[in-house]
C-alpha cells in the first residue's frame, strides 16, 4: 500500500512539472469586481456608481486578461480597448455591457493580436466623461499574449 501511494505521488509530482507553464492569472479576480456596478440616470448619460470593492481598486495598479478592440491605426498603437469577452461577444457587438471593457493607455505601442493578451497598470474609474469608457487603465504595459 505504501509502495502504491509513493509511486502515485511521484507520478503527480512529475506531471505536474512536466506541463507547460502558461498564463496563470486566468480567470480574473479583478473583472467580477468590475462587473460589479450599476448606473444612474443623469442629463445626458448613464452615470456609472461603483460598488465599494470597485472603489477599492481605483488609483491602483492592477492586471487584466482580454482581448484587443483597436482604435486608431489599427495594426499598431497605444490606445486600445481591451474587452474581457472574446470580440464576437464584446460591448461594440451588442451582448456585453460597459462594464466589459477597459479603455487602455500603453506606454509603449504594441502590434495588434487576435489572441487573448494581459496588460497591467493604473486603474481609473471615470463617472464624469460620457467620451471615455468607465474603466481606464492608463500607464499600461502589455505584460504579454495569453498561452492556452
Amino acid at each position: 500500500m505504501k509502495t502504491t501511494l509513493h509511486l502515485f505521488l511521484i507520478c503527480v509530482c512529475f506531471t505536474s512539472f512536466s506541463q507547460k507553464s502558461a498564463y496563470k492569472g486566468l480567470p480574473s479576480l479583478v473583472w467580477p469586481k468590475l462587473y460589479n456596478i450599476e448606473f444612474q440616470k443623469e442629463k445626458d448619460f448613464n452615470k456609472p456608481v461603483f460598488s465599494k470593492e470597485t472603489k477599492l481598486l481605483a488609483n491602483k495598479i492592477i492586471s487584466l486578461p482580454g482581448y484587443m478592440v483597436p482604435f486608431e491605426n489599427g495594426m499598431k498603437g497605444s490606445h486600445f480597448m481591451l474587452t474581457s469577452l472574446p470580440l464576437n461577444a464584446c460591448f461594440f457587438c451588442g451582448v456585453g455591457g460597459p462594464e466589459t471593457i477597459v479603455e487602455v493607455y500603453l506606454a509603449k505601442p504594441i502590434g495588434y493580436t487576435d489572441k487573448p493578451i494581459e496588460v497591467k497598470g493604473k486603474l481609473i474609474l471615470n463617472d464624469k466623461n460620457p467620451d471615455k469608457m468607465i474603466y481606464i487603465l492608463e500607464n499600461a504595459e502589455m505584460m504579454g499574449e495569453i498561452d492556452f
